[in-house]
């Protein structure tokens, strides 16, 4: 729409009624979710039965709030460690890679960039399946053959790592490649001729350029991985992570502890998100 261009009461009327239910069918999940987790009632659904605190601090026997499930802070936990692992892999690798397409020619460079976005076309469900079938293969004839056991192979925490790492680290190097393909060459050669040698200039001048993108991906990668649930549900062992624990949770019927976890979960990324963001404008100013 081009704004200098009258336009009719009746467009400005559906195109506010359009604004106003996608935002309604954007946050009134979030919303509902929210107020259900102060439900007193035993079951994470409506009708309303009044205000509790219960299922974020309660300690039990018949109430256990977020707070004081075991098996939830658990899963809480896994995540973290999980999530952090693999924006720091994630990372690492982007920026070798994303220095590899911006800065340097080798054959079939196209066709190697093509293969890297192909995990992210991939749904996570097969993705998942794909990886756990050639991690049991790899297993099985280490075993039969060299007599091996690697756990590396085998369904947990090492395997989600590498799981959602192998499409996490796409996304992580598209971020840093678009920053480093503004970086300007000349910069580089300035420093050589300074009597730089190239560590130098990639501790001194390209890092400093890249920290806006290295935060962004970093922050990406944490919670793309913190709330993955379709690659992760296939490749998890004995240790749970928290979308995993509380979709076992839902799908055996719980209470409005799901609802408070999920408010939790909400409130973090949303602080996280935030911070991010006013950090981005700050480096701007």
């Amino acid at each position: 729409m081009i704004r200098s261009l009258p336009v009719t009461r009746r467009y400005t009327w559906l195109y506010r009624a359009y604004i106003a239910a996608f935002l309604v069918y954007l946050f009134a999940p979030l919303v509902t979710t929210s107020v259900l987790a102060f439900n007193d009632s035993l079951f994470p659904a409506l009708p309303w039965a009044g205000g509790t605190l219960d299922w974020f601090f309660g300690s039990g026997p018949e109430r256990v709030g977020f707070f004081h499930d075991a098996q939830l802070l658990n899963g809480l936990a896994v995540s973290f460690r999980v999530a952090a692992l693999v924006a720091v892999l994630s990372v690492t690798v982007g920026t070798a890679t994303a220095m590899l397409f911006a800065q340097e020619s080798f054959p079939f460079k196209n066709a190697l960039y093509f293969l890297m976005l192909a995990p992210l076309v991939i749904p996570g469900v097969i993705l998942g399946v794909s990886i756990l079938s050639a991690a049991n293969a790899m297993g099985l004839y280490l075993e039969d053959h060299w007599g091996i056991e690697l756990e590396l192979v085998q369904p947990g925490l090492p395997l989600v790592v590498l799981g959602q790492f192998s499409f996490i680290a796409t996304l992580a190097t598209l971020i840093i490649l678009a920053r480093l393909r503004k970086f300007d060459p000349a910069l580089e050669e300035a420093a050589l001729n300074l009597g730089a040698n190239r560590f130098t200039i990639v501790r001194r001048i390209l890092l400093p350029f890249l920290r806006p993108a290295l935060i962004g991906a970093t922050v990406v990668s944490f919670l793309m991985s913190f709330e993955n649930f379709n690659t992760t549900l296939f490749l998890v062992g004995s240790k749970a992570t928290f979308p995993v624990t509380l979709y076992l949770q839902v799908r055996d019927g719980s209470t409005p502890v799901i609802n408070a976890a999920s408010l939790v979960l909400l409130a973090g990324t949303g602080i996280l998100a935030i911070l991010n963001l006013l950090l981005s404008r700050r480096r701007q100013d």
